[in-house]
């Protein structure tokens, strides 16, 4: 089994490379998924509360709670999909990387997605998931945060990195090669990617947001 685990500030490209995997085959497992599922398992909307049930999370199991229970996950996956490739989207810490390591060994592969603050913020405004998506200073703010928990040493410690700044058909290209999926396997169909070439065209650079964070 193969483990493919992405990491990125947000409205790098995660959500984008998850549509990838999918689109192949390979199962995806998000790690946010598991705070959203012990925030209902408390009656909280996982909207409201996603980010607290996060930390109590860390801090009554320990640093690398999300990443221990979403291990179990991604062997279901695995048993249940067709590929020998798992994705895994949204680890934010060091922990996390470690915990995943030292359950897969070799087979684990950590995927950085960068993206410069600028491009991010254009993509999260067009997004536009909630109102905190088009404030500059709520962004910068939130990546200060992701960073202090220990993503910005995660991205440095990637055995592979993908620069999200060019077209979305050179991203997910990238994307395919790192899942090591075939050159168009996969892919949807002609009418979409022509629809993709039009916003490309209308739009430039790729438009990919950043999907399930890890928490």
């Amino acid at each position: 089994m193969n483990v493919i685990g992405t990491v990125g500030l947000p409205g790098s490209g995660k959500g984008e490379a998850a549509n990838v995997a999918e689109e192949a085959g390979i199962p995806v497992v998000v790690m946010g998924d598991v705070i959203r599922a012990e925030c209902r398992r408390r009656g909280l909307d996982p909207a409201e509360h996603h980010g607290r049930i996060a930390g109590a999370l860390r801090e009554e199991e320990g640093d690398d709670a999300i990443a221990v229970r979403t291990l179990p996950l991604i062997r279901e996956a695995a048993a249940d999909g067709e590929r020998d490739t798992v994705l895994v989207d949204g680890l934010r810490s060091t922990v996390e990387l470690e915990r995943f390591r030292e359950a897969f060994g070799d087979d684990f592969t950590l995927v950085a997605v960068r993206a410069p603050f600028e491009l991010r913020a254009e993509r999260l405004d067009d997004r536009g998931r909630d109102d905190s998506d088009s404030d500059l200073e709520a962004l910068r703010e939130r990546d200060a945060r992701e960073i202090e928990l220990g993503l910005g040493e995660t991205l440095e410690r990637a055995d592979v990195e993908i620069d999200n700044t060019g077209t979305l058909a050179a991203f997910r290209r990238r994307v395919r090669e790192a899942l090591g999926v075939a050159d168009g396997e996969g892919e949807r169909g002609s009418a979409d990617r022509e629809a993709d070439a039009d916003r490309e065209a209308d739009a430039g650079p790729a438009t990919a947001d950043a999907g399930g964070d890890g928490s």
